[in-house]
């Protein structure tokens, strides 16, 4: 189970609590009252040696001291919080600590640097349940609560507590195997997280999709024993903002062979359970906005399936006609992801909106080029809509690097027997991708976020754990919320 965050008017006697101190910070304030001489005295020394973490055990309870980062931007010293959450994690998990205060003395704007710490504890606390039947192999979470102590409104961290629900709904989304999440479960899953949270679902099946003539879906599932789903969801609350809807389109390949051109295993094949780690991000922002009944209007578009080579699966040399009426030369079966996204792009159009985003695990070469530390982000959004959701991914430290889209690259994907090619060439293949994408986005101004360095991490890092990250859910929601 995750933390539950809440607020208090005041700090218990004898409680568990963190302090938060400003950067450069010598002495205890006064606040600190219930430490004897000599314990004050060795926060001072601690202080003086630049610790960043300070404790003090007083057996019936203790006292945590944070110190804020004095170094870079305000975004920057609240990821440096977040990272001190992870690190405070640590001490509490060893200590057995069930409930955390945590009271800011910061002066920070809003408890703003309180949060960012509720934040990375939170994060970092995050664990997939799993499959595990033997008791001795399960690790029941110690920090179950962390309750803010004046400064952060209880809106302020009510909205917190539902945003990161839908982060680990994505996290639990993406860590689920095939065989526990097929396209039809995931498409259920969905729903169900429609109903918890307030927002309307509707799933196409295999009729539908065939009806809709969604030839980049039905090719890519053609190897699978299992249909593909087509899922809608829409947060559409009476006092929206915008006149038009945003929409997010996620990739959901909910496991991926490669299909006739077949990965490598182990090293890339065996983990890709994460390949709907796009789908599963729309699903908790959703989540996250209708749960703070967020003024926006939004619907999540989610094509899914698996990609095999059994079967009737397609094949190189395979030429697609796709839901817009575009045609595909397939030179390989494993640049699938494109293919399920240019249907549901195209099928977007249907809702006039003012802006589209699709987000995927779309290529090793966005991985290559910028790691796990950014998101690949292009496309036909005008310059301030991107430069605001550059200032939203400084804000969450989800942090997007924009790549162009010019003209000529658009020979990347031409084909001989086709309108295009879903491979392009050797050299920028994340942006031959997106350029692929471009050519279903006819009508409406559109960002492609390539999350496939960050989506699924190998070794833990930091608040962000092990395995599925939920990265872009704080990205798009702190983006759609702050939308003028």
């Amino acid at each position: 189970m995750p933390i539950q965050l809440a607020t208090a008017a005041a700090l218990p006697a004898q409680a568990d609590s963190v302090f938060l101190l400003p950067a450069g910070a010598q002495e205890l304030p006064a606040a600190v009252a219930d430490l004897h001489e000599a314990a004050r005295q060795y926060v001072a020394d601690q202080l003086a040696a630049d610790s960043k973490l300070i404790t003090v055990n007083h057996y019936s309870h203790r006292h945590y001291f944070v110190v804020a980062s004095a170094k870079g931007s305000a975004q920057l010293i609240a990821e440096a919080m977040r990272k001190s959450g992870h690190q405070l994690h640590a001490q509490v998990k060893a200590d057995k600590v069930a409930e955390l205060y945590v009271q800011d003395l910061s002066d920070s704007p809003d408890g703003a640097l309180a949060l960012a710490l509720a934040e990375g504890l939170y994060l970092t606390s995050y664990e997939f349940e799993g499959y595990k039947t033997d008791e001795k192999s399960k690790k029941p979470a110690a920090l179950t609560r962390v309750v803010l102590v004046g400064g952060a409104a209880a809106e302020a961290v009510q909205q917190l507590d539902n945003l990161l629900q839908g982060v680990c709904l994505a996290r639990d989304l993406i860590n689920a195997p095939l065989n526990k999440l097929n396209a039809t479960q995931f498409a259920e899953r969905m729903a169900e997280a429609g109903d918890a949270a307030g927002y309307q679902t509707e799933i196409f099946d295999l009729v539908r999709i065939e009806a809709l003539r969604m030839g980049g879906l039905l090719a890519v599932n053609m190897g699978s024993p299992e249909p593909p789903t087509f899922t809608i969801m829409e947060w559409k609350p009476d006092n929206a903002r915008n006149s038009k809807p945003s929409v997010l389109v996620g990739k959901g390949v909910v496991f991926d062979t490669g299909g006739l051109s077949l990965k490598p295993t182990p090293g890339s094949m065996d983990i890709m359970k994460c390949d709907m780690s796009g789908g599963a991000a729309v699903t908790g922002v959703l989540y996250a906005l209708a749960k703070n009944k967020m003024p926006v209007h939004v619907i999540g578009l989610v094509p899914a399936t698996d990609n095999r080579p059994g079967g009737m699966a397609y094949a190189p040399g395979d030429v697609l006609t796709m839901y817009s009426g575009l045609t595909v030369e397939v030179l390989n079966t494993d640049a699938e992801g494109r293919l399920i996204l240019a249907d549901a792009l195209a099928f977007a159009k249907k809702y006039e909106p003012e802006l589209v985003f699709d987000i995927a695990t779309l290529t090793g070469a966005a991985a290559r080029a910028i790691g796990k530390e950014g998101i690949v982000g292009m496309g036909t959004a005008d310059d301030e809509q991107m430069l605001a959701l550059k200032q939203a991914g400084q804000r969450v430290h989800e942090r997007v690097v924009e790549f162009p889209l010019w003209d000529e690259y658009a020979d990347h994907i031409k084909s001989d027997i086709a309108d295009i090619n879903n491979l392009g060439k050797g050299e920028a293949g994340a942006i031959s991708a997106g350029k692929f994408l471009e050519r279903f986005t006819e009508g409406y101004p559109w960002i492609h976020l390539d999350i496939a360095g960050p989506a699924y991490l190998t070794a833990p890092d930091s608040y962000r754990g092990k395995g599925g990250t939920g990265t872009s859910v704080r990205l798009l929601y702190d983006f759609l919320v702050n939308q003028k």
